[in-house]
């Protein structure tokens, strides 16, 4: 029983840890297949791209990308900066968390957009890189 209850609370610790997330900080980075500069260039990614943390190591981070895809980049290429990707074909960008409030703008699908703050009912506060901001739909980007 004691087993058993250890094994839960462990699950549930796991499950609470928050993801991590950074972003490219340089005009363009590239992923490798292993931590190394001789290794094999997988993508190129952009700035502000950005990037799910899987493993740290001293002078290398392991990352997932918003396809889903594995790879290896220099920490030294990334910042702190919180960055979602637009995953639907569009995404409304509005001036309070509702549905009825008015159109800020229209981001397209791959858009990266800097990430302000969440909002209640599964609203997420952004900036365009254009300066515009307002909210959106959590469900509509991915990086959060």
């Amino acid at each position: 029983m004691r087993a058993l209850a250890a094994a839960l609370l462990l699950a549930a610790a796991a499950a609470a840890r928050a993801a991590e997330f950074l972003s490219v900080g340089e005009n363009a980075a590239v992923l490798y297949d292993a931590p190394s500069r001789e290794a094999k260039p997988l993508y190129v990614v952009s700035r502000r791209y950005p990037l799910e943390v899987i493993v740290n190591l001293e002078a290398w981070v392991k990352v997932r990308d918003h396809a889903g895809a594995l790879s290896w980049i220099e920490r030294k290429l990334l910042i702190q900066q919180r960055m979602v990707v637009v995953n639907a074909p569009a995404a409304e960008v509005r001036t309070r968390p509702e549905n009825e409030a008015p159109l800020v703008f229209t981001a397209v699908q791959n858009v990266a957009l800097e990430l302000l703050g969440a909002a209640p009912g599964g609203w997420l506060r952004v900036r365009h890189p254009d300066g515009a901001n307002g909210y959106l739909r959590a469900n509509l980007v991915w990086g959060t």
